[in-house]
């Protein structure tokens, strides 16, 4: 099976990385796991396709979740498309930090149960 598009997400949490990777093998799409936003950490190597930005897992204000996303994303390999689509996603009784991510520049932000039970639908839309 080749691989179509690669997604990167920025999620500790390991249910959220195992669900999600495994949609996205159904889907014909690797996902690379970058767990932590700090400097130090090492950025997986791009060009992705798509973000995708635990909003639950990751602690902190969406904007600044976000803005430091995107500053970890410029030291991947560019795409020749342009950068990635980035989404957020967590709760759905977490709206206004969903919103919050757009108005901070996600391209889009959904909830957690929309993700996991869309995801195929989710990767036309961004991707396709």
């Amino acid at each position: 099976m080749d691989v179509l598009l690669r997604i990167l997400l920025v999620s500790p949490d390991l249910m959220a990385t195992s669900r999600i990777a495994a949609l996205g093998r159904d889907c014909q799409a690797s996902v690379e796991t970058l767990r932590s936003l700090d400097a130090a950490v090492t950025v997986p190597q791009g060009p992705f396709d798509l973000v995708l930005v635990d909003l639950q897992a990751l602690p902190g204000d969406a904007a600044v979740i976000v803005a430091r996303t995107r500053a970890a994303l410029d030291k991947t390999a560019a795409r020749p498309a342009g950068p990635p689509k980035l989404v957020a996603f967590g709760p759905h009784v977490a709206r206004q930090r969903l919103d919050d991510a757009v108005a901070a520049g996600a391209d889009d932000a959904v909830s957690r149960g929309e993700l996991l039970g869309a995801f195929p639908a989710l990767l036309r839309r961004w991707c396709g």
